[in-house]
């Protein structure tokens, strides 16, 4: 009986651990993650990021001196203008 009641609550932990965890959409990624990502391919003072209609997130960055708008697809290479 006791091993029962052992399953029975760490089922129910394990259950409500799963609950508490929310899966990021396929394909999604965070404001963090988009500033990253630029930051890797070497742009400096990230700014003003924010999610369009499309689910990409647009904002300005600076490379070379240049600042420049700068749009993070979910998938896909970033785009400078």
């Amino acid at each position: 009986m006791t091993r029962f009641a052992l399953a029975a609550v760490l089922m129910t932990l394990a259950g409500a651990a799963a609950a508490q965890t929310k899966p990021n959409p396929a394909g999604t990624i965070g404001s963090a993650d988009a500033k990253v990502r630029l930051q890797t391919l070497g742009y400096k003072n990230v700014h003003d990021l924010r999610r369009d209609a499309d689910g990409q997130w647009v904002g300005k960055a600076t490379r070379g001196n240049v600042e420049k708008s700068v749009m993070v697809p979910s998938r896909g290479n970033v785009v400078a203008r």
